[in-house]
């Protein structure tokens, strides 16, 4: 999923409100992800789909002689929908179909009551890799077969994932995002939205205790307003206390930070 400019907002709240409408079965991402590969691999077939000067009519009528009869009547609704808003560009309409398919293994996820546990999963996932030049390596080595890079997540997640979990890590591999890494962020930040959530990554030296854990997601909400998804990491370098990092925004109550404002008053 690429990233999305403030002008293209409406048109994906737009085709959001497509995808809520259908009924989210458990093929739906898959099928969405596959056609987006196809106008993400068809040039022709993309400027067609988002030509502003053919009619909607035509170009979701191109949606239905493409796909009718191939994919679920739920997935043609969504590309149907896709078809019949005005892009900036071809390539923000893959994107918004890439979007829609997260958000649809996202939504299945929170049926099955698991969409905790996927954002948990997957935070974990990028941890990892993050934390590994080889896997890093591995995962970004366009000279690899996308096959056999799928099968160093996959065996990351030895099987023990939530199904949301497999796909997502899978598609992360493709990073539309440039990097496995940035596609993971967009993915942690779509399963925070799907619950009107803001994401905050919580760095401490030393595990919370339960109650820490409920005392720190209280302030959180309090202080942001709305419910936060929290991802705990543990980091010596904070040396004890808690640096809460919330998109661009950073609560750093931790002791390195105190030092650090303490050694720039004698500096």
């Amino acid at each position: 999923m690429s990233p999305q400019t403030d002008r293209n907002e409406p048109r994906l709240n737009s085709l959001d409100q497509a995808l809520d409408a259908q009924n989210v079965h458990p093929g739906l991402a898959e099928e969405l992800f596959s056609i987006a590969d196809l106008f993400g691999s068809d040039p022709a077939l993309r400027r067609a789909v988002t030509d502003p000067g053919a009619p909607v009519e035509a170009r979701q009528q191109l949606v239905g002689r493409l796909l009718d009869g191939k994919v679920s009547p739920e997935a043609v609704a969504v590309l149907r929908a896709a078809a019949g808003l005005r892009w900036r560009t071809a390539g923000t309409f893959v994107s918004a179909v890439e979007r829609q398919a997260i958000r649809s293994a996202l939504a299945q996820a929170q049926v099955a009551g698991q969409l905790d546990q996927v954002e948990e999963e997957l935070f974990r996932l990028n941890r990892t890799v993050a934390g590994s030049a080889e896997l890093r390596d591995a995962l970004s080595d366009g000279r690899r077969p996308l096959s056999d890079r799928q099968v160093v997540v996959a065996r990351l997640l030895d099987g023990k994932a939530a199904p949301a979990t497999a796909v997502l890590a899978r598609r992360a591999v493709v990073a539309r995002e440039r990097t496995f890494a940035n596609t993971m962020d967009g993915y942690l930040a779509l399963a925070a939205a799907q619950r009107s959530r803001a994401v905050a990554t919580v760095r401490v030296a030393r595990p919370l205790t339960a109650e820490q854990t409920a005392r720190l997601q209280n302030a959180l909400n309090k202080q942001l307003g709305r419910g936060v998804s929290m991802h705990v990491v543990e980091d010596r370098s904070v040396l004890g206390g808690v640096r809460v990092e919330v998109g661009d925004e950073v609560i750093d109550g931790t002791v390195a930070s105190r030092l650090d404002e303490a050694r720039k008053l004698f500096s």
